[in-house]
């Protein structure tokens, strides 16, 4: 390499560095605040079943007793008998000291979740339906809580976080420093001590974070949807085979048995056959499901009318019991049987990674894992924040500086095009992000005499 070459390949290498570093920048301003948000609630929610135990355990645990459970009829008789109305599901108890919960919808709409002792069939309490503080959790990190434009900031976040982690690589990438790849320089009084301590923490824990990311985008409001459907081939939601001449309603189990796996949120009821007599009681279709198998703490709901079924559906921590079970309310014939073996590939691969995303895959470790992520996203930002602080100057936003060389960011953006056609709300995000881009590192041109 010549002379002049050598200067002109260290000035392009500077130059990817700063087009690098300022994207690093811009995906932190716009993300970083929601990771905060999405970390401390998700780290919360890891531990759902914990908490709302104990901060529920008046209603959701009970006493053990020798004694037999009652029927499920005789929990519905007792929460109606408190909150008086229509029963729509039970959920039964998942272990020996859970309680029941019965919905009911009251005469003035409202759904109302009874808990009940299923021993001797004694209400403990009540709460709205969903009530719960975790549920409260859930729509938070869901953003939910917030609306439905929020709720698409989840993709333009997850997007965004992904590109923060593949930027932040690069700029970890050791190139010959002494110190900031695997150690922490300094004192928490320099910058460069908060520098290396998110460059480190950014390294141990980057492709964690990416995971993440990339396990959330199911969630999301656009590109979910688009890839629920094409994973499961249809707008039923079940494989090809399994709801083949069986009529299907317009109602989707989502909205029956309330939150569903994610490969079944576009799933559609089948119907019950015209009233050939009267319906079957539901300890009877209970019975039903407890023979064919279905794991304990299943909701059951109850039909919505005279061509509506009973469905029990249960989505426990081991993906091999996920079940969902419909059975025609005047016969109690099975009308569709499914579980996580018949879903298709993708529609596995999707729920393997939620499973793991909410720390339910692999027991307690896997749960300490995704906390340890939580809390390191968290230092991430936290140091981050500290370190731009310090950085910038003063009345400045501190936006780093363009680089001199203006082909490097065609790389750059090939990467961000094929990022925004995967996932259209982050690209329309980055496109705005490069026109701005643009307009901060226009200059204008120099007056000629």
């Amino acid at each position: 390499m010549t002379a002049t070459a050598m200067p002109a390949a260290s000035e392009r290498a500077a130059s990817l560095y700063r087009a690098v570093w300022r994207w690093h920048f811009y995906a932190g301003l716009l993300v970083l605040p929601f990771m905060i948000l999405l970390s401390v609630t998700g780290g919360l929610y890891l531990f759902c079943d914990e908490i709302d135990g104990l901060v529920h355990r008046d209603l959701k645990q009970v006493v053990v007793q020798e004694a037999p459970l009652q029927v499920p009829s005789a929990w519905i008789d007792a929460a109606l008998a408190a909150r008086p109305g229509t029963a729509l599901k039970i959920v039964t108890p998942a272990t020996p000291d859970a309680s029941a919960e019965v919905v009911v919808k009251t005469p003035e709409g409202e759904r109302r979740s009874v808990y009940v002792d299923p021993y001797d069939a004694r209400v403990l309490g009540e709460l709205p339906d969903r009530g719960t503080v975790m549920w409260l959790v859930r729509r938070l990190h869901s953003l939910v809580e917030f609306g439905p434009i929020a709720s698409g900031i989840i993709e333009i976040v997850g997007g965004w976080s992904i590109l923060l982690v593949g930027t932040g690589f690069y700029l970890w990438w050791p190139r010959k420093q002494a110190g900031g790849v695997l150690t922490v320089r300094g004192t928490p009084r320099r910058r460069v001590f908060w520098r290396d301590l998110h460059a480190v923490t950014g390294a141990v824990a980057g492709l964690a974070v990416g995971f993440m990311a990339l396990s959330g985008m199911p969630w999301s409001v656009f590109w979910g949807a688009q890839v629920n459907e094409w994973a499961n081939s249809s707008n039923y939601g079940y494989p090809a085979g399994l709801y083949v001449d069986v009529p299907m309603s317009d109602e989707h189990l989502a909205h029956v048995n309330g939150p569903t796996a994610w490969s079944l949120e576009q799933a559609k009821m089948p119907e019950s056959a015209p009233a050939s007599g009267q319906p079957i009681a539901i300890d009877e279709a209970a019975a039903t499901f407890d023979r064919l198998g279905v794991a304990p703490g299943y909701a059951l709901s109850l039909p919505g009318g005279p061509t509506g079924v009973y469905s029990a559906a249960v989505y426990p921590d081991d993906l091999s019991q996920q079940r969902v079970v419909h059975l025609d309310q005047y016969s109690g014939k099975t009308l569709l049987d499914m579980s996580y073996a018949d879903y298709g590939p993708a529609a596995k691969a999707m729920e393997w990674g939620i499973n793991v995303h909410m720390g339910q895959e692999f027991g307690l470790a896997n749960q300490l894992l995704m906390l340890a992520v939580c809390l390191a996203i968290i230092l991430m930002s936290v140091s981050a924040g500290v370190m731009w602080w310090k950085r910038r100057p003063k009345g400045s936003l501190g936006i780093p500086p363009a680089p001199s060389d203006p082909s490097v960011m065609g790389g750059l953006i090939a990467i961000m095009a094929v990022v925004g056609l995967v996932f259209p709300l982050v690209g329309a995000s980055l496109l705005v992000m490069v026109l701005l881009d643009l307009a901060f590192t226009r200059r204008p041109r120099a007056r000629t005499a």
